[in-house]
């Protein structure tokens, strides 16, 4: 089991016992804490997406030590004007250890059921839609919400930009830069079959972004 988590302002992808640094914490070392903010979840292959946040879904930490990151040089210069300042800096950070993923009142799927309706009516069964179609979405992006379960524009539809993001964010080809803040409303179009209308829709988006 894995999550995606908000803690102090960024995301983490999370499982138990990994250990993470996250921006400091105003709790002791040694204590516990707990973090509500869970935006995926995924329990053996059965993935739940908050909208942002999933209700009752919790990641529970033991704090370690608070440290200071790595020295950063922050180097600034004006050209032709002489001016040039140097100045060092070191993130104050803290470090925790993830003892568990409470997933206690989520709804989740159920993909054994779903495999045997599949086995039953193996030819109508639906097939996943081009999700490149929706613009800003290119085949990194579209492996990445296929892996997440988001396999047709009307999931893509009913999937909120804050959890789209977490997905992108989470993915090992940095699409971090990319935003979905569009792709639900230019999917829903697509899935309604107004296709004149995501065309003219995506022709005033810039790289899926409203200009």
């Amino acid at each position: 089991m894995y999550a995606i988590v908000e803690i102090a302002g960024q995301q983490f992808k999370v499982s138990k016992d990994l250990k993470v640094y996250v921006n400091r914490l105003t709790n002791e070392e040694g204590s516990k804490v707990s973090f509500d903010k869970v935006l995926l979840l995924d329990d053996n292959g059965a993935i739940t997406l908050g909208a942002p946040a999933i209700e009752g879904a919790s990641v529970e930490a033991k704090v370690l030590q608070h440290l200071k990151g790595d020295k950063v040089i922050v180097f600034k210069k004006k050209r032709r004007k002489g001016y040039k300042k140097r100045n060092g800096h070191r993130q104050y950070l803290t470090q925790i250890v993830i003892e568990g993923i409470s997933a206690t009142g989520t709804k989740k799927a159920a993909p054994k059921a779903e495999k045997v309706a599949e086995a039953k009516a193996p030819k109508a069964a639906k097939k996943a839609d081009d999700l490149k179609l929706i613009e800003g979405v290119g085949p990194k992006a579209a492996e990445a919400l296929v892996e997440a379960g988001i396999t047709t524009f009307s999931k893509l539809a009913k999937t909120s930009a804050d959890a789209v993001k977490a997905i992108l964010e989470a993915s090992e080809s940095k699409l971090s830069h990319l935003d979905p803040t569009t792709w639900a409303q230019q999917a829903q179009l697509a899935a309604d079959g107004k296709m004149d209308e995501l065309k003219k829709l995506q022709d005033e988006l810039n790289g899926g972004k409203a200009v």
